[in-house]
C-alpha cells in the first residue's frame, strides 16, 4: 500500500483534465465512436492530458440480454481502443473509455473501462458492483480495484454503481490513486451526485466524472460530468447535453490528505478495528442472521420520533450546560420525541486541555442523575456528549441514557487535533445498543468523516446512527438547477443542501442518522456550521424524508422514523432492515482496507 505524500511527483504534476458528457445511441456503435472521437480530440487539442468518456459510451447501456448486446462487444485491446490510441499517441494524453468487453478466451462479457495511453492500453477495470442492468448480460468484474502508475500520476478506475460503495474508492486511494476516474450512466438524481463528492472528500483525491445524458428505453440519465476536488468541492461541472468539462489536477494536492487543518485522512484511520468490513452478514436474511443461536436478535422495531438538538454549550461550564440540556430534553419529550441526540461535549462544551482536566466527569456521576431523572420521568432516551474521566485518562464520550438508566456508552475513536490535546482515543469497537425503537449505533463528530465506523455499525444491524458533533467542516453546500428533465419528484431546481456528508453516511448504510452539531464560533475560530438534522435510510427517495436545521442558532430537528416490517413477514420489508446496499457489497476485494498504511 502507498505511503501517503511520500511518493515522488510524476512527470506531469499539474495538468488539465477533461470529462465528456455525451448521449450515445443504443446500438449505433459506429456513430457513437465517431462522435466521441471528435469530442476527445477537441479536449486533447485544448491541452487535456486526462480525458474520460462515460460508461458503455460506445454502444449505449439499456440492453435486454446477452444476445442483444453480442454484436457490439469487443476485446480490449481491440478495434475501438485502437482508434482512441491513435489520439493518445498524437496528443500524448490518457483516455478512459467505457465499453462492453468480451474476454477472447472465455467468451464472457464485462462492463469495462479501458485506460489508453500513448503506448497502448495501460489498464482495464471491469465493473465489480453491478447495477440492476448488468446481470442481464455481463459477469461481475474479476480484476479488483487496481491503481495504474502513469506520467500524470496514479489513476484508479471505477464504473457507475461501484462508487456507491465506500470500499471501492477507499481501496484505490489507499493504494495511491491521485485521481479516481469514474465513468457512469448515473440516473435518478441531480448531479454531480453526493456519492461522487463524498468519495473525493473522504479519500482526499480528485474524482474525474464522465456521465452520460439523454434518454434511453424510458431511462433519463443525469449528465453532470465534473471534476471534484480532494476537499469535496466541485471545481467544474457541465450539466446536460453533449459537451466537455475541463479542470486542473494538482497531484501534490491529492497527496496531502488533510482534513482542513483538523487531521489526516489516512494516518487517523484505525484499520485494526475495521476487520468486520470483510464480513458479509447481509448475504443472509438478517432476521435470521442476528438471532442465530438465540444471540442478540434485532429488536422488533416500531414507529418512533427522533430529535437532533442544535446548541452551543459553554466551554467549561457544566452547571449551565446541564441546565440547558435538561430544558431541551423536556422540549423534545413534549414534541413527542422518543430519542433526542445532543451535540458532542454537551455537558463540558468545546473544552481545551485545561478545561477538560478541570471539568471531566466520572461515570456514574451525580450531575448525570438529573438527566436520568428527566429520561425516567419523560420516557425518553437521550444521547449526550461529555468529557469523561476514568482513572488517569480522559475520553471524548457519548452516553445513551434512558428510563432504564445508562443504556450505553461510546468513546470517540477518531480524534481531531483539538481532541488530541486532552483525550485518548477509545477502542475501535463501535458498539450498538438495542432499544424499543430499534438498534442504535453511536459515533462522535470526526468519526463520521471516515466511512468505516458507520459501515461497521450498519453491518451490526444498526437501524439508527446517532452522531453528536462539534464540527466546522465539511460544510454542506447547495447546487444550482439542472436542465436534465427528471420526472417528478426528482428535484431539478436549486437546493441549498445538495451535499451533506451525514445524509450520505445514513443513506449509503441504509440507516436513519441523527446529526446534532454545535452552532456558533469554535474556540479555534471559524463557525460550527450547525445544519443538524435527521436523515432517512434511502437517499434516492424523493421528496426526501428528512429534517435539517439552519446553519446558526439553537434548534430542534424532529423526524418520524419507522423500523418495522410488514406484519408476519419472515423477510425484512423495510429498507432499514433489508439494507440493500450492504447486501450488494463485495468483501472479497476489501482486504487492503484493514491493512495499515506503511
Amino acid at each position: 500500500m502507498a505511503a501517503d505524500g511520500e511518493e515522488a511527483l510524476p512527470e506531469f504534476p499539474l495538468y488539465k483534465a477533461a470529462a465528456i458528457n455525451c448521449d450515445p445511441r443504443l446500438g449505433d456503435k459506429a456513430g457513437n465512436v465517431s462522435r466521441q472521437l471528435v469530442l476527445v480530440e477537441e479536449a486533447a487539442g485544448k491541452g487535456a492530458k486526462l480525458i474520460a468518456v462515460p460508461e458503455m459510451a460506445t454502444t449505449g447501456y439499456c440492453w435486454h440480454d446477452r444476445r442483444e448486446v453480442a454484436p457490439f462487444v469487443e476485446t480490449i485491446p481491440g478495434p475501438t481502443t485502437d482508434r482512441f490510441l491513435a489520439l493518445a499517441e498524437k496528443y500524448g494524453c490518457w483516455i478512459v473509455l467505457g465499453l462492453p468487453e468480451v474476454d477472447a478466451a472465455s467468451g464472457v462479457y464485462y462492463n469495462s473501462a479501458a485506460l489508453i495511453g500513448p503506448d497502448g492500453v495501460a489498464g482495464v477495470h471491469r465493473k465489480t458492483h453491478p447495477y440492476i442492468s448488468e446481470p442481464k448480460w455481463a459477469k461481475q468484474g474479476d480484476l479488483g480495484h487496481r491503481v495504474f502508475r502513469t506520467p500524470i500520476g496514479n489513476l484508479g478506475l471505477l464504473i457507475c454503481m461501484d462508487i456507491h460503495f465506500s470500499e471501492t474508492a477507499r481501496l484505490e486511494a489507499l493504494n495511491g490513486a491521485d485521481v479516481i476516474v469514474h465513468v457512469s450512466n448515473w440516473l435518478a438524481e441531480k448531479t454531480p451526485a453526493p456519492y461522487w463528492i463524498t468519495r473525493a472528500f473522504e479519500n482526499g483525491c480528485y474524482v474525474l466524472e464522465a456521465n452520460r445524458s439523454g434518454w434511453e428505453r424510458t431511462v433519463r440519465f443525469s449528465g453532470g460530468s465534473a471534476l471534484i476536488n480532494p476537499d469535496g468541492t466541485i471545481q467544474s461541472r457541465f450539466d446536460d447535453g453533449e459537451g466537455i468539462v475541463f479542470g486542473e489536477i494538482d497531484v501534490a494536492a491529492a497527496r496531502r490528505k488533510d482534513f482542513a487543518g483538523s487531521g489526516h485522512k489516512f494516518r487517523e484511520r484505525r484499520p485494526a478495528g475495521y476487520l468486520e468490513l470483510l464480513h458479509d452478514p447481509y448475504l443472509w436474511n438478517p432476521l435470521d442472521f442476528f438471532r442465530l443461536y438465540n444471540h442478540d436478535p434485532l429488536p422488533p422495531g416500531r414507529k418512533s420520533r427522533v430529535a437532533a438538538i442544535q446548541m452551543n454549550p459553554v466551554a467549561g461550564d457544566v452547571v449551565s450546560n446541564l441546565g440547558r440540556t435538561i430544558e431541551k430534553a423536556r422540549q423534545a419529550a413534549a414534541a413527542g420525541a422518543d430519542l433526542a441526540v445532543f451535540p458532542e461535549l454537551t455537558l463540558n462544551g468545546p473544552v481545551n486541555a485545561v478545561q477538560a482536566e478541570e471539568t471531566a466527569l466520572e461515570i456514574p456521576e451525580r450531575n448525570l442523575r438529573a438527566l436520568l431523572d428527566v429520561a425516567l420521568e419523560q420516557g425518553i432516551h437521550l444521547v449526550v456528549g461529555l468529557a469523561e474521566r476514568e482513572g488517569g485518562r480522559l475520553y471524548n464520550s457519548a452516553l445513551l441514557l434512558g428510563p432504564e438508566g445508562i443504556a450505553g456508552k461510546y468513546r470517540k475513536t477518531h480524534l481531531d487535533r483539538r481532541d488530541s490535546a486532552w483525550a485518548v482515543p477509545g477502542d475501535p469497537d463501535f458498539p450498538a445498543f438495542n432499544l424499543p425503537l430499534g438498534r442504535v449505533g453511536l459515533l462522535i463528530g470526526h468519526d463520521a468523516l471516515f466511512p468505516e465506523p458507520a459501515r461497521i455499525l450498519a453491518l451490526r444491524g444498526a437501524d439508527l446512527l446517532c452522531c453528536p458533533s462539534a464540527v466546522t467542516h465539511p460544510q454542506p453546500y447547495g447546487l444550482g438547477e439542472t436542465a436534465a428533465r427528471h420526472n417528478y419528484p426528482i428535484p431539478r431546481g436549486y437546493h441549498p443542501v445538495h451535499w451533506h456528508l451525514w445524509r450520505v453516511r445514513g443513506g449509503e448504510n441504509n440507516c436513519y442518522l441523527a446529526f446534532a452539531n454545535m452552532a456558533g464560533e469554535s474556540p479555534e475560530g471559524g463557525p460550527y456550521f450547525g445544519s443538524s438534522g435527521v436523515f432517512s435510510p434511502d437517499t434516492f427517495h424523493f421528496p426526501r424524508h428528512e429534517r435539517i436545521l439552519p446553519r446558526g442558532g439553537d434548534g430542534m430537528a424532529i423526524l418520524d422514523i419507522d423500523t418495522t416490517d410488514a406484519p408476519g413477514s419472515v423477510y425484512p420489508t423495510n429498507v432499514v432492515r433489508r439494507k440493500d446496499l450492504l447486501r450488494m457489497r463485495q468483501p472479497l476485494w476489501y482486504d487492503d482496507i484493514v491493512r495499515p498504511v506503511t
